[in-house]
């Protein structure tokens, strides 16, 4: 494991309505070795050199502990945007777990974006922290099948070892859900991928779904996306040349049928998928839960 140096761990506090009401970010890893072939965080306007090498920052639990302490305003702290909190690395070192550890002593709550089963080793802690602060686990699945998921997500936990860990958080109290994000044109975005993951995420309780249908590409990220889909969808690779050339969003063009379709699917599973109702959900839950404890 590479250290790199740097000056602070959290980000300015904010407040983010509009991306799952977190007040803080935090990343102790930089770098992913997952290979998702989609990755944005790969693109040239975050300078992560040679991303796919995890590097951790140097001393990150002391200075989070540092700034944990020091912070006059509690909140939620974000992790898992830019690199995956739960990377292979960290079975060895638990800086995540460490951070954690933290975040329950200094009472601020937490919300993980991830793709690996590894988070459910931590459901302990995040049940400590979900008794006095907000927990949410964002659990990333946009494949049903297991196969397409290897061929997308080539180097993490497949769909359903990630549904196994959402099904536990679950049962242990835990507001976890899916990010259905990116659905990817031409290869994911299809009724019946969708209407599976839908009928898994209800089966291992699941208490949210938050999609987009598309897909954004920009810079050195386009091209790596291309070449390796094409490596496996070879047919895919002129249908995205011509249908987006060199746009940032590609929206699927089955989007607004599928939109349809998907809120009408997690309504009957008594699913959230409104980010709103997402923020507020997983926020009145802990109140209710700390009502419970008096």
């Amino acid at each position: 494991m590479e250290f790199i140096p740097v000056k602070k761990i959290l980000s300015a506090y904010g407040t983010n309505d509009s991306w799952f009401g977190t007040n803080y970010t935090m990343n102790i890893y930089r770098g992913c070795c997952h290979g998702c072939i989609y990755c944005d965080s790969r693109s040239e306007i975050y300078n992560i050199q040679n991303f796919d090498q995890v590097r951790a920052k140097e001393d990150a639990i002391g200075l989070l502990n540092n700034e944990l302490r020091n912070k006059r305003k509690r909140g939620v702290i974000g992790t898992g945007a830019m690199s995956d909190p739960y990377n292979p690395f960290e079975a060895k070192y638990k800086f995540t777990r460490e951070a954690l550890k933290l975040m329950n002593k200094y009472n601020f709550g937490v919300a993980i974006a991830t793709k690996s089963n590894l988070i459910s080793r931590d459901v302990d802690i995040l049940q400590e922290i979900n008794s006095h602060a907000p927990v949410i686990a964002k659990i990333t699945v946009t494949a049903a099948e297991d196969e397409l998921c290897r061929k997308l997500e080539p180097n993490v936990a497949v769909s359903s070892q990630r549904f196994e860990a959402i099904n536990k958080l679950s049962s242990k109290g835990i507001f976890a859900g899916i990010l259905m994000m990116p659905v990817l044109p031409f290869i994911e975005d299809n009724e019946e991928n969708i209407l599976k993951i839908i009928s898994m995420a209800k089966e291992n309780g699941a208490r949210f779904i938050y999609t987009a249908f598309g897909v954004t590409l920009r810079q050195n990220q386009r091209e790596y996306f291309l070449n390796n889909l094409g490596k496996h969808f070879p047919q895919a690779v002129p249908q995205y040349i011509e249908e987006y050339g060199h746009s940032y969003e590609c929206r699927s063009k089955n989007a607004e049928e599928l939109w349809q379709l998907f809120k009408e699917e997690c309504s009957k599973a008594n699913i959230l998928y409104k980010m709103k109702d997402i923020i507020e959900g997983y926020k009145k839950e802990n109140k209710i839960e700390q009502l419970s404890l008096f």
